[in-house]
This record gives C-alpha cells, structure tokens and sequence, in this order.
C-alpha cells in the first residue's frame, strides 16, 4: 500500500482511500495514478504513459488529459499549485508527493482468501451514478447517460427492463460499467416505458421499430454520429436490427449473451416453449417485487442475500409487473433470423458456457448467421455480464474495439419495401399517386421512381411497422375515392434508393397476390412488429420464382 498525504492507494485491493473512506476512480484513472506514484519523482512522458495504460490501443492526448483530471479531481489537486500531479507542458506528468510504503490492514495471505463482496474484505467501492439527460423520440422522454471520454462511442444497451439510477448501486454492475467508460465513451439509456424514462401504457410498450427510434434520439442527443452497439441478452436482437438498418450509424456490434428466437421452433430448439413461457408470466405476476428470475440470471450470487435485495429493488424501479409481462410476452414473438445475414459491420458474440437463461447454442447460432462474426465462448453459468468473471469479457471487447476493422463496402442496408398496384384499371393516377406519396411521408418513408412500369407504387422505409401502417393507410383512402389497391411488404437488404433487385420483386408478389384492399406481408415482416398491434392471418405460402421454397404470406387485418 502507497500512502501520500491523507491518501492510501491499496494496490491489491484497488482502491484508493481517503483516510478510511473509498474515493471513487475508474479503472484508468486508478491505473494512472498507480503509475505515476511508482514512477514519484521522475518526469513521465506522455508516450509512456499511453502505452503503459492503454497498451495497443490508439487514443489521444484528450483521453489522457481527462483521466489526470478525473485524478485531480479525487485528489482535490489544483493543476496550478499541485501538491500531488505536476504537468511539465506539453511533455508530461511528474508526481510530487513524498510516498510511504505501509504494511495494510489484512494480511496478504488472509486477503488472497477473502471472497470478494465478503464482510470482511475491502470496504466497498462507492460509485457516483453519472448525470441523467433525456433525449425526446417522438412525443417520449428517454433517459440517458453519458460517461468516459475513450475513443469510441459505445451505446450499451441492457436486456429486458432497466434504472440507469440502480445500475450505479450494485458494486459489480458499477466495475463493469467504469471498466467499459475506461476504453469509450459510454451512452447508456432506459427503453421507453422502463427506468427513468417516460412511462407509456402496458398496451403500447415499445416494439423493436420504436426501440430504434429511440437509439438513434439518444445518440444524437449524446452528440453521437456513429458508436459500437452493445446489447446485452434481449438487447441483441435491437442492436442487430440497428446494425443492419443503420451501417452508416454502427462502427461495431457487440453481443453478450443474445439470441435470434426467443421461443423454441423446429429448427430453432433452444428457447423455452409457449407454455414454458406462460407459466413464466404467471410467476412474474405472483413474485414481482421479489429477486425473480435470479437463480437463472445470476447463480453465482442467487444466494447471497444483499445482491438479492438489490436484484429485487432493480425490477421494481425498472418496471411494473403488468410491463414486465407485455415486454416478456412482446420479446417472445421477436425473431431476427432472417435480419442476421443482413449485418455487415464487424460483430463480436460472446456467450458463456453454462449460461441458464440463454443456452450456449444460441449464441453460436447467432455468429454463424452473421457474416465475419467472431464468437467466443466463456466459461460459467451466469447470464448476467457483470457477474461471475466478468474480466473475462471485458478483456475481450477490450481486444475487440482495439483491433482496426474494415468499415463495409456494401451499399445496402435491411430495408421494408412497400408496394402498391391498383386492382383495377383507373383513369386518375394522378391523384393515387398524390395520396401515395402523402401518406409515405407521413410515415417517414422515402417514395421511388417506378420508372417506366407506372401501374406500380414503391416505397422504402427503416421499419416495417410504418410500411404496413401506410400500406393500410393508403388502402383506406384510396377505397374511399372508389380506387381499390393491393398491397406488398417485405424486408430484407438492398439499396433503398432504387427499386430493383429481389426485395423489391418479392414485395410485387406479395401486392400481386393480394386482394383488393389488402395488404399482404411476409413472415419476416410480421417476426419483427410483435407489440405494434397489427394483426396478421396466414394466407399460405406464395410461390417466389427466385426463391427455393415458397414464401408464406400473411394478410393484415
């Protein structure tokens, strides 16, 4: 142990006191006061200084300057009178304050046998949860937060229900974050209707669409024009779906404990099954307000009664038990297999081995869909990331933003393409076209050229949500000036700018093969809406010249 001043800096534990209280430090931050109080006296370049604790990693003088003032700022240190840090411009950093080597208060022996989190281990780390912001999506509030001034932006984004606030008051989550503020710059935000963000009705939680929105309003409140995607377990399916949607937003995506399917099917046989699900709902009514599903999600610390305690407090404040069923039932009929091949940014996929909540299959699924995924897999059994050994996985994505990786070349993105045709022949195209591109506009999509076929309409929109609702929207208008159309919609990549390649003729199919007034759709168009409530009937697979096996179709109600 290293003692200056009224300071103590442990260096087993890894933490730095203030006579016996916990001063908090990110991880770079300790590392770089550990390293200029071992180097006391002797002027350390800033080369040095990135190498040692930023070892492979390019980062700039900015990131170094913030983590000596994070040090300062612990320290109390004035940069113009320093009693501990003194800068020599534009060369580097010398420490100036006598240091004591001291023995610590626990043997070494006894503290290499002390669990950690223990009671008689190192008194915990306190956290400062950072500021929260909110970023408007639409007409809803969403909360955020920003911390970390590393080199790349990471938007992470928690599974199922989240608190920004209690993320902060679990030590284990509090390390996993800092560590992960230590190589970004971190954006972290609540879903709408969970944690401190705006609160909605059960009946209008957010779909995958919305949640997409929702990223690209905090990304662009936290100042963000492009970041590293990271979702933890229901998180990946968003991420993914961003990924695909947006390359020109996504530099990296990151996946930790995910899945494609959240309900078993015949070629997916890992999830649980629709009445494995329903007990589960059932149980989430009778013990919410309880530590629920922690002996899947966290074994390692199921037992231990303080993580329960908090674990129990975290659902509450994240959700409503009537949210928590609708989110649980919404993320059961979510399936992003058919988006998977569509991913051309670089993705790392991590999973552990025993995980019980989200089998190991699962994850190997998902990185042998994706195009150049690289998936590791993990030794241990909780779900959780910021539990078990979770130095594990951050050395990986600590190694995974450090590498330099191609930016893709490919120009499409995963698009919904809506088609329109008049069912019968009508002598004022003029005005469906008019009402055509009305309603696209309204629903933010982008109306094409037909070119030389003008019997057909063709849109392009960045969810297939709003393709549907404007699809049922011209429908409706249309039919009133006695116009009855048939409708198609489908999602896949392409080049949303041009209205040629198989997206775009599957969508004609559809519209083809609907009837008047109709709109007809894929089965990828309706595993990706669940929670928008627009219902679908099976119509029966539809034959695709371009395809190996027919398509199964669904017609909007």
């Amino acid at each position: 142990m290293k003692k200056f001043g009224p300071f103590s800096l442990d260096l087993v534990s890894g933490y730095l006191y203030r006579g016996t209280t916990p001063v908090p430090l990110t991880p770079k931050a300790f590392a770089l006061l550990e390293y200029l109080a071992s180097h006391a006296g002797r002027l350390v370049p800033k080369a040095e200084l990135l190498n040692a604790i930023w070892p492979g990693v390019f980062v700039g003088d900015d990131v170094l300057k913030g983590a000596i003032r994070e040090v300062r700022k612990a320290l109390g240190d004035a940069p113009q009178s320093p009693s501990f840090i003194e800068t020599a411009h534009r060369r580097g950093y010398r420490f100036i304050a006598p240091i004591e080597a001291v023995q610590p208060d626990v043997a070494p022996t006894e503290r290499d046998h002390t669990p950690v989190g223990s009671p008689t281990s190192a008194p915990p780390r306190t956290f400062s949860a950072p500021r929260v912001g909110y970023a408007r999506s639409g007409s809803v509030n969403i909360a955020y937060q920003v911390i970390g001034t590393g080199p790349v932006d990471l938007v992470f984004v928690m599974g199922w229900v989240s608190h920004l606030e209690y993320f902060w008051n679990e030590p284990s989550f509090a390390r996993f974050l800092e560590r992960l503020a230590s190589v970004s710059r971190l954006i972290l935000f609540d879903k709408r209707g969970t944690g401190l963000s705006d609160p909605v009705p059960v009946s209008q939680l957010p779909t995958l669409e919305q949640r997409l929105d929702d990223v690209r309003a905090v990304m662009e409140a936290a100042g963000s024009e492009r970041a590293v995607l990271l979702g933890v377990s229901e998180g990946g399916p968003l991420c993914s779906l961003f990924a695909a949607t947006y390359p020109e937003k996504t530099e990296a995506l990151i996946m930790i404990g995910s899945y494609a399917r959240r309900m078993r099917d015949a070629d997916y046989p890992w999830g649980p099954t629709r009445e494995e699900r329903d007990a589960f709902c059932e149980s989430l009514l009778d013990q919410w307000g309880g530590p629920v599903g922690i002996e899947e999600r966290g074994p390692s610390r199921a037992a231990d009664p303080v993580f329960r305690d908090w674990w129990a407090s975290y659902l509450r404040m994240g959700a409503s038990p009537g949210a928590a069923v609708a989110l649980t039932r919404m993320n059961a009929e979510i399936d992003i297999r058919e988006v998977l091949p569509s991913i051309r940014v670089p993705t790392l996929v991590l999973h552990r081995t025993g995980d019980r909540c989200l089998r190991i299959d699962e994850g190997r699924y998902l990185a042998s869909r994706i195009p150049g995924a690289t998936f590791v897999e993990l030794a241990g059994d909780d779900h959780l990331p910021f539990l078990g050994d979770q130095d594990a996985i951050l050395g990986e994505i600590d190694r995974f933003l450090a590498r330099s990786h191609a930016r893709a070349t490919t120009d499409g993105v995963l698009a919904t393409v809506l088609t329109i045709r008049a069912a019968a022949a009508i002598e004022d195209r003029a005005h469906l076209r008019r009402v055509f591109d009305r309603e696209v506009n309204w629903f933010r999509g982008r109306a094409l050229d037909p070119g030389p076929d003008d019997t057909r309409l063709t849109a392009s929109f960045d969810g297939p949500g709003r393709a549907v609702q404007c699809g049922r929207a011209i429908a409706a208008v249309a039919a009133r000036s006695g116009i009855g159309i048939q409708a198609g919609v489908h999602i896949g990549e392409c080049d949303p700018t041009r209205s040629v390649g198989p997206i775009f003729a599957i969508s004609e199919a559809l519209a083809a093969a609907a009837r008047p007034g109709e709109v007809l759709v894929s089965r990828t168009v309706v595993d990706l809406v669940p929670g928008s409530g627009i219902e679908f009937a099976d119509r029966g697979p539809l034959p695709i010249p371009t395809l190996p096996r027919d398509l199964q179709s669904y017609v909007v109600k």
